[in-house]
């Protein structure tokens, strides 16, 4: 199985929040992580806004060093056109539409991991498999 992780699903992985522990273990049951190459400015923009700034130094370092290990989807012509139309289509919000467009650009066989509410409709609707929310 292949596993899109958006940002709610990331950002779990360094700021404790409510369903911390069950993104995690979601997280690491897979081997093959996806996210979009926007996913690095989102999760550092909001460890910087949730995380005092040694904490955010700490778990921007932990985030850097995972990033190596996650396969991630660039963020080219071809995914903005899609994401452009899913956002058309859904009426999502920019990022997120980024995220199901690069997500879109692996196929639907993958699951769609968020923990965002209107994403994970959206990603239904789409026809993905939706873990998390």
């Amino acid at each position: 199985m292949t596993l899109y992780a958006d940002t709610s699903a990331l950002l779990k992985r360094y700021v404790d929040e409510p369903d911390s522990d069950r993104a995690v273990e979601l997280l690491v049951s897979d081997p093959v992580l996806v996210t979009g190459r926007h996913t690095i400015v989102e999760l550092r923009r909001n460890l910087a806004c949730l995380l005092s700034a040694s904490h955010a130094t700490s778990a921007r370092a932990a985030f850097a060093e995972d990033v190596a290990s996650l396969s991630i989807v660039e963020l080219d012509q071809d995914t903005c056109k899609l994401a452009a139309t899913i956002a058309e289509q859904t009426g999502v919000r920019t990022l997120d539409a980024l995220h199901l467009g690069a997500a879109r650009r692996l196929g639907t066989t993958l699951t769609f991991l968020t923990f965002d509410v209107r994403q994970a409709q959206a990603a239904r609707s789409l026809g993905f498999s939706v873990a998390g929310a």
